[in-house]
């Protein structure tokens, strides 16, 4: 017969009993009996280091793509010279609002997601309780029995010369009784252990919501305090914003600095694209000779089977004809990974990025000045921007002329450029699915009026948007 050790039985009491019903059990084995069923919780604090390592490295992962664009912005700069331009003073409290944004936005989604996570835990935590009260009231009732039964007539039987075949039978019956219950007792303290490290976890979550909250409130306080220093800017340089907005020299600088921009980053996307074919090719190639050592390893294995056993069939050896050779895998459709051809087909069936009134077309004029390359869409500050494809955001950055803008990839020198929003609540290097919000609409750059400036090009050179949007 299986007998339970002195110290499980007690874990097995102080599991099964209440606070209320323990009064036929003695005070030590109640120690054991809680020293077996508690869990060390582990420490919560490791979780917040966590998510401030993992924001960290998200950083860092695009700090060399954005000295690419920095040193892009830099050379496009010299090559103008250093003309005064008034919307240039406000490039600064600009760019703060839209980071501000950029954070609030992130945050935002941090939280929903954080919340998600504790309702989560939050219900399984209820599942193991139920469980574990189930599991107790069925331990309790089990040793309810045994103190009850006790084991003096288990050892009046041993002792009593009784039937051999009886004594066996009630032996094995005591052996399966006490691994039930070793089993039982087993998962309750699994379950209790696993309470405790949801317990922790959601803490954790918590502690989590607090740290986002906090961060949270400094940028509402960042936010408030930059739109008043713009305010102030704006009401200072009214009048001299009023009067470059209707130069026509200044109108085509603008123009002459986007398609500089433009074409620079064609070449940054070309230069990508081929490093990123390249590192294809190397990984293709490392696959390939991985395969041909596989394929000459069996190869010496079969001729070693043939020297020990010359008639063996050859049951692995490919067959010597092909029919040909397939180097072509279906792409991965991925958020972003938006192939030029598939762009293309797009024609005709995209939307507008922003709801709102359509106040300038591309190629109508300008009250004073060139014609226009792409739409003016009148929508209030705050209004939701929609990047119209799937790309890759290629620039995210403030300039002058344009404001906070954002120029997305869609492959095959395929672009769709964003400008003067309020905030850019993507980073360069990101990728963004059809619909997905980007931006919100505003009139940074200098610009008199809320909206958004909504350009598409192809090869570096604009063309009619209208031509690809359903209007509706």
């Amino acid at each position: 017969m299986r007998c339970w050790p002195r110290r499980q039985l007690s874990a097995a009491w102080r599991l099964a009993f209440p606070p209320g019903c323990r009064r036929l059990v003695a005070a030590p084995i109640l120690a054991l009996g809680l020293a077996l069923c508690i869990g060390t919780a582990p420490a919560h604090g490791a979780k917040l280091s966590e998510r401030a390592r993992q924001k960290q490295a998200a950083e860092s992962e695009r700090a060399g793509l954005q000295k690419k664009l920095d040193d892009l912005k830099r050379d496009i700069q010299q090559t103008e010279g250093a003309k005064e331009h008034a919307a240039d003073s406000l490039a600064q409290s600009e760019q703060a609002i839209s980071e501000a944004n950029r954070t609030l936005h992130d945050l935002a989604a941090e939280q929903r997601q954080t919340r998600q996570k504790l309702a989560d835990l939050s219900a399984q935590q209820a599942r193991l309780s139920q469980t574990v009260h189930a599991q107790q009231k069925q331990l309790a009732k089990l040793l309810q029995q045994q103190y009850v039964s006790g084991n003096e007539d288990h050892w009046k039987l041993l002792l009593s010369g009784d039937n051999p075949n009886r004594i066996n039978r009630e032996l094995r019956y005591l052996g399966y009784v006490s691994q039930a219950q070793a089993k039982l007792l087993e998962s309750l303290q699994a379950n209790l252990q696993e309470i405790e490290a949801n317990k922790a976890l959601a803490q954790t979550a918590k502690d989590e919501l607090d740290e986002i909250a906090q961060e949270a409130t400094q940028q509402k306080q960042v936010l408030e305090q930059e739109k008043a220093k713009r305010t102030t800017l704006l009401t200072q340089l009214s009048n001299k914003l009023a009067t470059q907005r209707k130069q026509v020299d200044s109108i085509q600088r603008n123009e002459q600095r986007l398609g500089s921009l433009v074409s620079r980053l064609s070449q940054l996307i070309e230069e990508q694209q081929k490093a990123e074919a390249e590192a294809r090719k190397r990984r293709e190639e490392e696959a390939e000779r991985r395969r041909q050592a596989q394929r000459e390893a069996r190869r010496a294995a079969q001729l070693a089977k043939k020297s020990v056993n010359p008639d063996a069939i050859d049951d692995d050896e490919p067959p010597a004809k092909s029919y040909g050779r397939n180097e072509l895998t279906p792409e991965v459709s991925v958020k972003g990974g938006g192939a030029g051809r598939a762009f293309a087909s797009l024609r005709g069936q995209l939307r507008l990025p922003v709801r709102g009134e359509l106040l300038a077309k591309y190629g109508s004029k300008r009250s004073d000045g060139p014609a226009w390359k792409g739409l003016f869409i009148g929508a209030p500050e705050g209004a939701e921007i929609r990047v119209v494809a799937p790309g890759r955001v290629v620039f995210a950055d403030w300039l002058r002329g344009f404001g906070n803008l954002i120029i997305v990839d869609h492959g095959n020198q395929y672009l769709s450029i964003y400008g003067y929003n309020q905030a850019i609540l993507k980073r360069s290097g990101d990728t963004v699915g059809t619909g997905e919000v980007i931006a919100s609409a505003g009139n940074s750059g200098g610009h008199g009026q809320s909206g958004l400036y909504f350009e598409m090009r192809h090869q570096g050179r604009a063309f009619d948007p209208l031509d690809w949007i359903t209007l509706r």
